[in-house]
């Protein structure tokens, strides 16, 4: 069996770039261990990161200034849209794929080998299946619930780090995210930004329903959960390979999902998506990652704070520009000159890679 291109794994990267190059008449040969395992989790991206192509229907809900909350809060003049799942799944249509159910163990150019022994071919071959956890790796974690809108009161925080969570001074540090799903549904989820470990989901629904009590928000006990887990690092720049793969995960975020929409077009047309601009992106988010672990917990909220303080424009080259390493530059040296000194010194230690950093309370060590 053979194919202008074989793309393994089925999440919202792989399944992006399969509809893309179906949409240019090429033959394509899909494989996942479970093709039809319908997504669950809970996509959102900056509105201005949607490609044209994508069917608006997708939109579940869109919120034209969301806030932040570090020590004080900040109004994000930059809309933000949170996407349905399942119609964003259905929306990705792959009608005229070859979809091959199995488990991809060996890819190479033009080659994959499955696990049951069988060998496809295709005149390029892209790696889509993720990122897999490891010890040591980077993870961000998530609990939530989804409440509905008559019990709620808060408008959209897109990072809310007031410490009404009941965490001990000191403890690896979470925030909230609370959202509109479209209708009546709101997401509230208490995040673990990264660590190695990352927070546990015990932990974190803890932290979550002392947040809900604190703020007077009502639940019933049989709200629907959300769990996340997924690694932040260790994805790999490359022609071959795709979504967080391929290195587009955010480190600083954990989102992937816009910025592999956003790339599956020229991916599509044969591009690798990876200018030399592009690359030297990826290397400043990889040091902002390390600086961002090398923070003490007290100093989250103020590294926020100033983030959030820099011109729009700089956060969304921080945020999104996977080719504006001038523009990230600039926002990396806005957020170092906003911060006290002595956290620029740590700081600057840690982006530098002078030393390895140790997580807080872990024992582990980020080496990537």
């Amino acid at each position: 069996m053979s194919a202008d291109i074989a793309i393994c794994g089925l999440g919202p990267a792989g399944r992006a770039l399969a509809h893309r190059c179906l949409a240019r008449g090429m033959t394509v040969l899909v494989v996942d261990p479970n093709p039809r395992r319908v997504w669950r989790a809970t996509y959102a991206a900056w509105s201005d990161e949607l490609p044209a192509w994508l069917d608006g229907s997708v939109v579940a809900a869109t919120v034209a200034r969301p806030r932040a909350h570090g020590l004080r809060e900040h109004s994000i003049p930059r809309a933000y849209s949170v996407l349905d799942t399942a119609r964003l799944q259905q929306s990705l249509d792959l009608t005229g794929a070859t979809v091959v159910p199995g488990r991809a163990v060996a890819l190479d150019r033009r080659t994959v080998t499955l696990d049951s022994g069988r060998v496809l071919r295709a005149g390029r071959v892209v790696d889509a299946r993720g990122l897999r956890r490891r010890p040591g790796r980077a993870e961000q974690t998530a609990y939530g619930l989804k409440l509905t809108r008559d019990t709620t009161s808060e408008s959209a925080l897109f990072m809310d780090w007031r410490p009404d969570n009941g965490a001990a001074p000191g403890a690896t540090p979470s925030f909230l995210y609370a959202v509109p799903l479209g209708g009546d549904a709101v997401l509230y989820e208490e995040t673990c930004l990264v660590g190695a470990p990352a927070l546990t989901q015990e932990e974190l629904a803890r932290r979550l329903h002392h947040r809900l009590r604190a703020r007077h928000i009502a639940t019933a006990g049989d709200e629907p959960v959300e769990r996340v887990r997924f690694p932040v690092a260790g994805g790999r720049p490359g022609a071959g390979r795709f979504g967080a793969a391929g290195g587009y995960l955010h480190p600083a975020t954990g989102y992937s999902v816009a910025a592999a929409l956003a790339a599956a077009e020229s991916v599509a047309e044969g591009g690798s998506g990876w200018t030399t601009a592009a690359r030297a992106v990826h290397r400043l988010r990889q040091a902002g990652l390390r600086a961002l672990l090398a923070l003490p917990p007290t100093e989250i909220p103020r590294f926020f704070d100033a983030f959030f303080d820099l011109d729009i424009e700089l956060q969304r080259a921080y945020l999104s520009r996977r080719d504006d390493p001038i523009g990230m530059l600039t926002a990396m040296s806005g957020l170092f000159f906003g911060l006290p000194v002595p956290v620029r010194t740590r700081l600057a230690a840690a982006t530098l890679g002078l030393r390895p950093i140790s997580l807080r309370g872990s024992g582990s060590v980020i080496m990537e």
